[in-house]
This record gives structure tokens, sequence and C-alpha cells, in this order.
């Protein structure tokens, strides 16, 4: 759901406008490598521009600039996600999943995941690999992810516990944190072609996407490997 009405319950006044924490959110807040959602929070004499959301721990803190006369008191906010954003981000975030398991398709299941930036105009994604990405495994790997794009597979979102997830294969990596109950987010296809435990939002197919291109690739340090993709 991109919009909700929400309660304020707490809100502090910095210089650049207000740090607010709401009853509940539409808002994604940074995680895992996904930047944050932007939108407004609105309600009269109130027209905010959330800029940027984070956790503190649980709570889910919006940061905001615009004009406010008064958050004491207020019934209630409208707020928004601003969709075209939250899409952009979607298909860079399906987009990395998919590069992820060409990584391995292609590298070897050795490649592990140690890092990556989900953002509206790029993905950046880190990896441990043995030895120096070649150019010609470049290509096939861009190649995998734009057949796959082609093929128009269904992202299927489903939540379990984290035991029924590792049971049924899925992938995790980098260090994440989990609790009991995870989403696992799978591209299937003919075969489970990415099968990974992940929080952050996704496309409903892989179509949606449209085309996938490597522009660089980068040695970060020993076996360790950076891409961009615009």
């Amino acid at each position: 759901h991109l919009e909700c009405e929400s309660n304020v319950k707490k809100y502090a006044q910095i210089d650049t406008g207000y740090l607010i924490v709401l009853d509940k959110t539409p808002f994604y807040a940074e995680s895992g490598g996904q930047v944050s959602d932007r939108g407004i929070i609105k309600a009269s004499g109130i027209n905010l521009n959330v800029t940027d959301v984070q956790k503190d721990n649980d709570v889910i803190i919006h940061i905001c600039n615009g004009k406010a006369t008064s958050l004491d008191n207020v019934d209630s906010v409208t707020c928004e996600v601003d969709s075209e954003y939250r899409n952009s981000i979607k298909r860079n975030h399906t987009a990395t999943h998919m590069l992820h398991a060409a990584l391995r398709e292609v590298l070897g299941s050795h490649v592990q995941q140690a890092g990556s930036l989900v953002a509206e105009d790029r993905l950046r994604f880190d990896f441990t690999h043995v030895s120096p990405v070649q150019s010609k495994e470049l290509q096939e790997i861009q190649e995998l992810v734009n057949r796959r794009i082609r093929d128009n597979i269904l992202v299927e979102n489903v939540e379990t516990t984290y035991k029924d997830a590792l049971s049924k294969g899925a992938l995790a990596f980098f260090g994440d944190k989990y609790g009991h109950k995870v989403n696992v987010v799978t591209i299937a296809g003919d075969t489970d072609f990415s099968v990974e435990m992940c929080g952050g939002t996704h496309l409903e197919s892989t179509g949606q996407v449209g085309y996938f291109r490597i522009i660089s690739e980068s040695s970060v340090g020993s076996g360790h490997a950076s891409y961009t993709h615009l």
C-alpha cells in the first residue's frame, strides 16, 4: 500500500525540518542496502516532504522538510509514497536478485553477496569471488539476466519461518539478522532461478525491469568485486 491515514506519535523539530514517528506508515525505511521511500505527509496546515526514512531499533523515523502550522494534537495525517520513485527502486531491487542468481550460475555457487546498494537510478552489487571476472563472463551474466527479464517470470513474495525458508534453499547472506518470520522472494520460471530471504520491495514480474546492463566492474579487494547497473 502506498497511502494510509496515520497518527503522529512523536515528533521533533530540527534545523532542516522535522523528525516524525507515526503509529503506522506506508513508507519503506532504509534497510538491507535498499534506500528509503520518499513522499508526502499532509493534513490541514501540514504539507511535508518525506526525504528519508530510517529505523532506530523498531522505531521508524520519517525525516521531513516543508511547512506545518503545528503537529500537536493532530487527529490524523495522510501519508503518500511517491509511486514513481518506489517503482524505480523496485526495478533495481528485483534486478539485484537476478544479478546475484546469474553470478552464481555463471561463476559458481561459491559466489556470495557481500553488500549492495539499491537506489532509484542504479544498483551496486558486492560479492566474493576467487578470481577476476573476465569480460566474456560479464557478457554472459548480462545476457542471462536479460533472458530472464524477457521470460517475464512471476516474482513471488511469501512470508514463512526462517527455518522453513532455509529448508527450501532460500539464500541469506552478508550478516543480515533474521527473526522467526521472514519474507522469501522467489523468481522461479522453469527452475528456481532465484530464492532469497528479503524484506525489500519488488516487482510483480521480471519483465517490468525492462533491460539490464552492467556498466562497470571493479575489484574492491582480493576476491571481491563491485557491479553497477543503470
